[in-house]
């Protein structure tokens, strides 16, 4: 299998192991919560695609809009395919050229930043609903399961992606 096949595949799967961190995290957190297991998923594809802007209509009961449900869930899934993608790409980057491989680091880690700022401020209307602690949570969870995964297929890459040095001392 060529370099870049392989890195395809394995971007693949970092970015399913994103999606279904975040999704897992959410059904659990709404199961929790008592509010069905698909409680945040509606919530998100309302705000998305239905244009939701005021939470306090929720506190009534609602429908579930499974075409919203559907169509948040595959952004969702694009979404974290695209960035498992790119983030498979850039480590692959910083195993070829080791010189850079601090500079990925920090690109990593900055997109993760932009990341929970991005998802903060799309879904800053329904935040009493959906929590910044939540968000970063998620993410966060999503980074050390794609992250763990990645690790196993190249275990020098945490050494590789430590700003300014390389293996430490």
């Amino acid at each position: 299998m060529s370099q870049g096949a392989r890195t395809a595949r394995e971007g693949i799967v970092v970015g399913l192991i994103a999606y279904v961190s975040v999704a897992a995290l959410y059904a659990v957190f709404d199961q929790l919560a008592a509010r069905g297991s698909l409680y945040t998923l509606d919530l998100l594809g309302k705000a998305l695609f239905r244009g939701l802007r005021d939470p306090a209509v929720l506190e009534l009961p609602q429908a579930s809009d499974r075409t919203a449900m559907a169509l948040y869930n595959g952004l969702h899934l694009v979404t974290s395919l695209a960035i498992g993608l790119i983030v498979t790409w850039l480590a692959t980057q910083a195993e070829r050229r080791p010189e850079r491989a601090s500079l990925v680091g920090i690109v990593i880690a900055a997109g993760f930043v932009v990341t929970v700022l991005a998802v903060g401020m799309l879904t800053a209307p329904i935040r009493p609903l959906l929590p910044w602690w939540s968000i970063v949570v998620a993410n966060g969870l999503a980074v050390v399961f794609a992250g763990w995964y990645l690790v196993r297929r190249h275990p020098d890459l945490p050494h590789r992606l430590l700003p300014f040095g390389g293996r430490p001392a």
